[in-house]
Formats: C-alpha cells, structure tokens, sequence
C-alpha cells in the first residue's frame, strides 16, 4: 500500500467503491476500508444475485428525503444514462424488466461485484477486507485514521475522508451505525432513521386470517392519503410483503391505515351490473373465481355473499362488496424491522452537505455519500442509482 492517498474511503458497498472507480478515473489514489470479509456485499443480494442496478425512469418523485430538491444536483451531474454506459463499458447490458428496472440481461450480482473489483485493481486503487476503523482525527490539515486489520494497529493520514458504509438494514450482513457515530464525533445532525422497503405485519388478533392467505400474490393499487403504487402484493403468515407493501412502507407512519384496491384496473361494480343485465343467475362466487385465485376467494369468503345470484344482491351488499374488493383497509401493527428491510430512512441531515459535493458544510475534507444520506428511493433500481450518482460527485471534489 502507498503512503500517500488523495482519500480514504471508509466501505466498500457500491458508493464505495464506485467512488474508487471514479476518483481513479481522474488519477486520484484512494484506500477503500472494508470492516467485513467481501466487498460488495449488499450488492451480492440484491434483486435475489440478479441485482436490479438502476431504473431507466429515475425523477426526484422516486425519492423521499427531508430536502426534496438535495438531490438533484447529483442527479444532473451523474444520470441514469450514465449509470448505463458505465456498465456498458464494462461487458454489463441491461434488460429492462418492469417499470423500467435495468437488470444485467446474461450476467449477475457477482459479475458486478467482480466488475468493480476488477477496476479498482486496475486504477491501482487499495482495497483491503477486514479493516475495523477505530477513529477518525481532524487536523489542521488533514485526517488521521486509525483502523484495525488482524489484529495490528495501523495509522493513516490523509486529505480527505469518505463515509460509505450504509444505513441499519440487514445487520447479519454487518450494517452499523458507524456513519452516524462519525456525525455525532462531529456534531453533525441527523435526521430520524427508519427501515424502509419493507414488509408490514398485523395484529395477533388478525394473524391467523392472513397465514390462511399466505403465499397468495396479486396485482394491487396500494395507497395512503398520500400516495399509491400498482404492483403486487403477498400475503405472509405475519402480513403483507411483496413491491407494492414494499414502496408503501416507506411513506407509512405508525398509527395510520393502508388500504388496498384488490382489482385497479376494473370496476367490481361495473362487472357485476353487466352480468345482472345479460343473466343475472349466477352466483358471486362464479363471477369471481374467474378474476381471483380460490384461496384468495376462501379467505375473503365469509365476508362476501359469494352463493347469492348478482340479481339478488341488496344495494347495501353490493356497497359492501365494493368497498372490501377496492377499499380494502388494513392497520399495521408494525414492520419487520431492520433484519428486512432493504434500505433505511433518513440519515444525515442534508443541510449539513453540500448538494453539490456531499462534503461536510463543518468539516473540511469530510464527505458522506450512499445510504447513509437521508436519500431514500424506491424500490427497483433508484437506491442503487443514489450510490452510483453521490458516488460519482464526491469523486470529482476529494
């Protein structure tokens, strides 16, 4: 390893190690401090070893911070056009799947991990595994950084300091609070964190009634007073997961109600008025078991006159009827926590950085980038491409 580094860049996720990417570009040094065995390893899970990289349809609608407009300077600096040449460059092609998510069409995760280990290697960029950061000293002029690997202390100096190392998601992959320990160290504010994209459970009292839907998936309009996502949903023995609970859960509140609109794209009142108009003799259950699956149709069974004729619905059935299939309510107990959520909530307060650099406005030489930042995306690509874009900023300013 070199004495002299422009930077030192404290994890090895993808705003890590993009960053060495793109500072070795410009022929900048970094070391990239890694506290776990592997880079890359949130990447290595991602869209189950597919890794849905980026989102062709990325707006500043996708994302949730406290500062809504934060991002967008990194945004037109670095886009998602970019983010797909980069990986074209590299032997990656992209397959579009749903909703404009960008998956590697005949690669995986783990070409995308080696893709960029492959590339710090060649930019001559040190990257080294099982390093424990034990602090961080601000000098007159520089940094001094202190970390642990096997057991021997070592002591770095350097200009500039880059904080990479995620949110509190999934913390049996080691996911820790360090970047929050370093803004404390450095009285620089936090905003509350949350999990996010993740799954939301019920009520003990309700619990068994969702465990006999367990496994069903289905296409939904999921909303609150606030916003709504088509996609489907899954029904689990403890709740509700799958895309569309996934992106709600970043916009729910405890306390408040989801509701579900189990048939978006059609009117149930609609159908059943056009079969009492051509027969009007078959039963309710005939008319739905063509639109959802049984299971779905036992569960929901002793809410709905499933054995009467559409003709001989009452007005107030049918209001019942409507409102259960497209206004279905539902008050989570809670979510699932950290252990599976796939990204965090808020984190560093955005008006302690430039939007322009992501350097500290307190400490010179001090940058946050990735999942740390109170930048939040959806799911399908958007978190991935607020790693790659923070990236690609800090690496033109260290």
């Amino acid at each position: 390893m070199n004495s002299h580094y422009d930077a030192i860049i404290i994890g090895a996720g993808a705003c890590g190690l993009m960053t060495g990417v793109q500072a070795g570009y410009l022929g900048k040094r970094v070391l990239i401090l890694e506290k776990g065995p592997q880079v890359g390893a949130k990447i290595l899970i991602s869209g189950g070893g597919r890794c849905n990289y980026t989102n062709l349809n990325i707006s500043e609608n996708n994302f949730i911070s406290n500062n809504p407009h934060f991002f967008k300077s990194a945004f037109s600096q670095w886009t998602s056009g970019d983010t797909v040449s980069f990986f074209e460059m590299n032997g990656i092609y992209g397959k579009e799947k749903t909703l404009g998510q960008l998956f590697p069409e005949d690669k995986n995760a783990k070409d995308i991990v080696n893709m960029f280990t492959r590339l710090n290697n060649e930019l001559e960029q040190d990257v080294v595994c099982n390093a424990i950061v034990n602090s961080i000293v601000k000098n007159e002029n520089d940094f001094t950084v202190t970390y642990d690997l096997n057991g021997e202390e070592i002591t770095q100096q350097t200009k500039k300091v880059i904080i990479a190392t995620g949110g509190l998601p999934i913390p049996k992959m080691g996911a820790t609070d360090f970047a929050f320990q370093i803004a404390k160290q450095f009285n620089i504010a936090l905003t509350k964190t949350a999990p996010a994209l993740v799954p939301i459970t019920i009520g003990s009292d309700l619990r068994d009634w969702y465990a006999s839907l367990s496994g069903i998936s289905i296409f939904c309009r999921v909303s609150n007073n606030r916003i709504s996502f088509d996609e489907n949903i899954l029904f689990t023995h403890w709740g509700l997961s799958g895309p569309a609970v996934l992106q709600i859960s970043s916009y729910w509140i405890q306390g408040e109600k989801i509701y579900i609109d189990f048939l978006p794209d059609q009117s149930i009142g609609d159908i059943i008025l056009k079969e009492r108009q051509s027969n009007g003799k078959r039963t309710l259950i005939s008319i739905l078991s063509k639109i959802f699956p049984n299971k779905f149709l036992d569960g929901f069974g002793k809410q709905l006159p499933i054995n009467q004729t559409v003709s001989d619905l009452s007005k107030l059935q049918l209001e019942s009827i409507n409102s259960l299939i497209h206004h279905f309510e539902v008050k989570p107990a809670g979510d699932k926590g950290y252990e599976k959520a796939e990204v965090m909530r808020g984190g560093i307060d955005t008006n302690e950085l430039s939007s322009k650099t992501l350097e500290s406005k307190k400490v010179s030489g001090l940058y946050f980038g990735g999942e740390c930042v109170d930048v939040t995306g959806w799911l399908g690509g958007y978190n991935f491409e607020w790693a790659w874009a923070s990236a690609f900023v800090i690496a033109q300013n260290i």
